[in-house]
């Protein structure tokens, strides 16, 4: 079978990850796309987290390179943009997977702070619309290209905290936008929702930050898995990725693809 993204080139936004057990969504998003192909640009704050994804995908004989960018500035937004095309001549795939909640002071609508609120969103929306406004014009002179976004379920389910739920619904109607602004030029815009995911921002960070044993946290998260009483794990967000920035998904844009081992089902 051909490789799914064989001459593609990526810019994946949030290839390394947070400190832990086991992989990251963007991590293994990063890593599967070299798998199927792609030419990967990891792009990461941390430039020591991005090298280990890069290191994982050399190893397996893929290209890929890191670049340093903090999503709460634009000159490094766009500064990644153009050394993506600058590099490999084209951008096919931007992937974005970026988002804090506990670890920005996430809190309850009576509890939130305006510093907090404020940092929360600048990470989760802002640096994509930021991204975005940057391919976008690149896509379009290709006609053709690929955005893949991570929301949340958090954006339609049940969830305690203020700021992330409301950066992860908007994400939802953001993508949609895309979608259709962007139609006309071959560019397909999609978001993927993650239900309860074993990774190590959602469950290493949230164990550090009550003061429990990351298996407890684990074992609660699975218990409300509809699916097999489990978590999904980092190769699932991955995998939906694929298809969404692959031309299988040639016809596909606009869509809002919950990856929860059916927990949407509940709601409503």
């Amino acid at each position: 079978m051909a490789a799914r993204l064989n001459g593609k080139v990526a810019v994946v936004i949030g290839a390394g990850q947070s400190p832990g057990t086991g992989m990251g969504n963007g991590r293994a998003t990063a890593l599967l796309f070299a798998r199927e192909g792609a030419k990967v640009l990891a792009v990461d704050r941390d430039p020591a987290s991005a090298a280990e994804t890069v290191k994982l995908i050399r190893g397996e004989g893929g290209t890929a390179e890191v670049f340093e960018a903090d999503v709460t500035r634009e000159d490094q937004l766009k500064q990644c943009i153009a050394d993506c095309v600058a590099r490999w001549g084209r951008l096919d795939v931007l992937h974005n997977n970026v988002g804090i909640s506990v670890a920005g002071g996430d809190a309850s609508p009576t509890e939130i702070t305006e510093a907090a609120f404020d940092r929360i969103m600048t990470v989760n929306l802002r640096g994509v619309v930021i991204a975005c406004k940057h391919a976008l014009p690149v896509m379009r002179e290709q006609k053709s290209g690929a955005i893949v976004n991570i929301s949340s379920m958090a954006a339609i389910d049940n969830y305690p905290w203020v700021t992330y739920k409301a950066s992860k619904a908007a994400m939802i109607a953001y993508t949609r936008q895309l979608a259709i602004l962007n139609a006309p030029y071959g560019i397909r815009a999609n978001v993927i929702l993650p239900g309860l995911m074993d990774t190590p921002m959602a469950v290493d960070t949230r164990a550090l930050a009550w003061g429990r044993k990351r298996e407890e946290v684990a074992a609660e998260r699975d218990a409300k898995v509809p699916l097999r009483q489990k978590q999904g794990t980092a190769w699932d967000i991955a995998y939906a990725a694929l298809y969404l920035a692959s031309d299988e998904a040639g016809f596909v844009t606009g869509a809002v693809l919950p990856v929860d081992g059916g927990a949407s089902c509940k709601v409503g």
